[in-house]
């Protein structure tokens, strides 16, 4: 596969997930304070089951990219007689993602279901009770994200 449709594969899915937790986290979740506790949690719960479908998507194509980008790195500068070094940003980025990677996980498969648990069993304060370590974990996984699209550029 040519290196600038990997890049393109890796921007868009990047753009995809950095971009949606800037959407949930500053424009739906305001918005939907508006809303009692029972239609508001349904409504993240429906919202985040798409966007988490959409991210674990994402995820796969950006480190599968990440790396298949790197491999040919590697092998061009082997080919050419050179040594590969990895560039600074490149490795801040990847290991940032790495992170992120892992906290995705930790949310969409552990407190994930325990919102659409509680939403299923219309038990709000549990509900109310993920979804605010969900918030968190999506505001830390939004700084990341940031830091590794500056650390790409900047380093």
């Amino acid at each position: 596969m040519p290196y600038a449709v990997l890049q393109l594969l890796h921007l868009l899915s990047a753009i995809v997930w950095v971009g949606g937790m800037v959407f949930a986290h500053f424009f739906l979740r305001p918005a939907a304070q508006a809303l009692e506790p029972p239609q508001r949690l349904r409504l993240m719960r429906d919202v985040l089951r798409r966007f988490l479908a959409a991210v674990l998507l994402a995820v796969g194509v950006l480190l599968a990219s990440g790396g298949w980008m790197i491999g040919l790195a590697a092998q061009a500068a082997g080919a050419s007689g050179g040594r590969f070094a990895m560039p600074p940003g490149w490795t801040v980025m990847a290991t940032l993602g790495l992170a992120m990677a892992a906290i995705f996980g930790h949310i969409r498969f552990a407190l994930y279901p325990r919102l659409a648990r509680a939403v299923e069993a219309a038990d709000w304060p549990a509900g109310g009770q993920a979804m605010a370590r969900i918030r968190t974990w999506v505001g830390v996984n939004l700084g990341l994200g940031l830091a590794a699209v500056a650390a790409v550029r900047l380093l």
